[in-house]
């Protein structure tokens, strides 16, 4: 197999995108599985189709400013992708353009000129980009912006913006089950602890043996909160809720020691297919994973000592390494998100033992989804009692978002 320009899979990536409704991940993941790239051109690639989603407002503005008319989407796409490089990108002017160009088709011309004046006013554009209303210059909707305005000021919303628009780091979690954080740290220099918790470590790469031999699993810190909120302990009988794809799963098998039973359920037996592999990967031995759609199935399963319920949700904790949520969420998903997780809660509760111990986490950082939902839950659901919860914000942490709350019945 011959190999591929990154930006050509790219613009094709990016008009798949636009035109579905499949996320940016799972579109970049299938581009590299059906395409041979260099090992730099895989990075490249990353970093351009990534890049150009995180910065739509900023890249259509700058359109804009150069052309008034209307342009197809194909056309648009090869021109943002060109800008991104130009402004974004520490990639000479005329590598840039010319590489760009290339590929425009039948526009050749119209793209020539557009770049090759952007770079001519660059520092003009560069202005009235400062200036322009803050939805384009930190690059996400009005909605979500003054949502967060509300919610933690000002000056708190735009630190978040900031940080969903900067690259994510790779943190990897210590296998405990396999080896110890200090264990893996001796064998990458490169890598060190991270602040947040004492089995993360940052690294600049993943060791192939780390990956291959099961030694580590990629998490970020604010997912284990929700585990040790739960505190599974070794011999018990736990039910997490919605497992996949086995971040949490495998993190509370290694808090059991491996023993006692995890019921790990999630609606979709493709994403079960990848829980599976990840736990056979991991040396995990006490999980057994059932398919399970908990607002449609009638399933008996008994009796849990403790329910981590990991409910579906916004995900604007984690818009740093999810780009493209914050281009599909709306206004009023934020209501129905709550209407569906308390739905979930109320199916799941009857199965937590009498004294038993039940957590609700998400990865969104909205009150609706979280402190709105234990708020309900403790009124509408008979002998739930809340003791405590926990939130990791990103502007404050310097961790991806969570939120987790400690229920006993």
């Amino acid at each position: 197999m011959p190999l591929a320009n990154p930006r050509s899979v790219c613009i094709h990536a990016l008009r798949r995108w636009e035109e579905g409704t499949l996320f940016a991940d799972d579109i970049l993941h299938e581009a590299m599985a059906n395409n041979q790239f260099a090992l730099l051109d895989r990075a490249f690639l990353t970093e351009i189709f990534y890049g150009v989603l995180r910065n739509l407002s900023r890249l259509d503005f700058l359109i804009k400013q150069l052309r008034e008319g209307p342009l197809d989407d194909f056309t648009r796409q090869v021109l943002r992708l060109g800008l991104y490089q130009i402004f974004q990108m520490r990639i000479p002017h005329h590598a840039a353009v010319n590489e760009t160009v290339n590929l425009a088709k039948q526009a050749r011309g119209l793209v020539n000129a557009l770049l090759r004046r952007s770079i001519r006013e660059n520092e003009t554009l560069r202005y009235r980009l400062d200036a322009a209303p803050v939805s384009i210059r930190v690059s996400h909707p009005d909605h979500l912006i003054r949502r967060w305005q509300t919610h933690f000021g000002e000056g708190q919303a735009n630190r978040l913006c900031e940080w969903n628009n900067t690259p994510a780091e790779v943190f990897v979690r210590a296998n405990g089950l396999k080896v110890s954080p200090g264990e893996l740290l001796r064998t990458s220099p490169d890598s060190e602890p991270h602040p947040a918790h004492p089995g993360v470590i940052r690294v600049k790469y993943i060791p192939y043996q780390w990956i291959v031999s099961g030694l580590c699993y990629v998490q970020d810190p604010s997912t284990l909160i929700a585990c040790e909120l739960l505190a599974p302990q070794p011999g018990e009988r736990v039910l997490d809720a919605c497992a996949a794809p086995g971040g949490k799963t495998s993190y509370m098998a290694q808090l059991m020691e491996d023993r006692g039973e995890i019921v790990a359920c999630d609606a979709s037996g493709r994403r079960l297919d990848r829980l599976n592999e990840n736990l056979k990967r991991l040396g995990v031995t006490n999980v057994r994973p059932m398919t399970i759609d908990w607002l449609r199935d009638r399933t008996p399963l008994g009796s849990f000592d403790r329910i981590l319920v990991d409910a579906p949700c916004s995900n604007t904790g984690v818009i740093r390494r999810r780009i493209d949520v914050r281009w599909r969420l709306t206004s009023g998903e934020f209501q129905a998100l709550q209407e569906k997780q308390l739905a979930i809660l109320k199916k799941i509760v009857p199965f937590l033992k009498k004294g038993g111990t039940l957590v609700y986490s998400t990865c969104s950082i909205e009150p609706d989804e979280n402190e709105r939902v234990v708020e309900r839950a403790c009124a509408e659901i008979p002998g739930l009692r809340f003791v405590e919860s926990k939130q990791s914000l990103p502007f404050r942490d310097a961790i991806d978002g969570a939120f987790a709350a400690k229920f006993e019945l």
